[in-house]
């Protein structure tokens, strides 16, 4: 759950309450707050005049509704149960690693390579190129001309095939690879389509930035899975 600079514990009336958020939250308003309230996301307590007084928990429980609506387009639904897995223990309120900046995780050096070129670089043969084409794990690049041309991702990529059919491994063996990169691009891909929808560059920006912290994150989880797993082979 989002945190806030600590302030000193006091309670707040709903005008006071909207004061604070709205440098930040713009579109907050008294209406907004009752909504959150009727739908359960923020419960304050009332003064003996029935007047609602909220206290820095239910500050930051508003704060945290309207940064995941903000932010992530979250149905309120969804933002509750976050919240009630919060209450119960099961997610931390801590807040996770930077990712890489988007400019730097998806930059590129606008290298164009041939394919003679990129075999040369690469180490790979004719022979390999074009299964590893057939299979769907380099995808050449189409110029308006009909000349193919592969650019810098690619040629990682060939670098990195050429590594593993040095042990042995064959490129029908590299498919479960290229299929768990498809399942992992088809998730993040749904996981910022709410914010691509909405074709402006804050939020393509917003997007950028979510998908390469989570691609970053997800190759380290998928590598330490699995150095952990090669670890075990190792101490049998």
């Amino acid at each position: 759950m989002a945190t806030v600079p600590l302030r000193a514990a006091r309670t707040r009336s709903i005008g006071e309450v909207i004061n604070l958020l709205k440098p930040e939250y713009p579109d907050v308003t008294v209406s907004k707050l009752r909504f959150l309230e009727s739908q359960g996301l923020v419960e304050p307590s009332r003064s003996a005049s029935g007047y609602r007084i909220f206290t820095e928990e239910d500050v930051r429980r508003i704060e945290y509704v309207l940064k995941e609506q903000r932010d992530h387009y979250l149905p309120l639904k969804v933002i509750k149960s976050k919240l009630a897995a919060w209450e119960h223990g099961d997610e931390s309120p801590v807040s996770p690693e930077a990712g890489p900046p988007p400019e730097a995780y998806f930059a590129t050096s606008g290298v164009s390579l041939t394919p003679a070129e990129l075999m040369r670089s690469s180490g790979l043969s004719a022979h390999q190129l074009t299964s590893l084409i057939d299979a769907g794990i380099l995808e050449p690049m189409k110029l308006p001309d009909g000349t193919e041309v592969f650019r810098d991702h690619d040629l990682s990529i060939a670098r990195a095939t050429h590594r593993l059919l040095s042990h042995g491994l064959e490129v029908r063996h590299l498919r479960p690879i290229r299929l768990a990169a498809d399942r992992q691009t088809d998730l993040l891909g749904q996981l910022v389509a709410p914010l691509l929808r909405h074709r402006n560059p804050e939020n393509r920006h917003r997007a950028a930035e979510t998908l390469a912290d989570c691609a970053q994150a997800a190759a380290v989880l998928q590598e330490s899975i699995a150095r952990g797993r090669l670890r075990s082979l190792l101490e049998r």
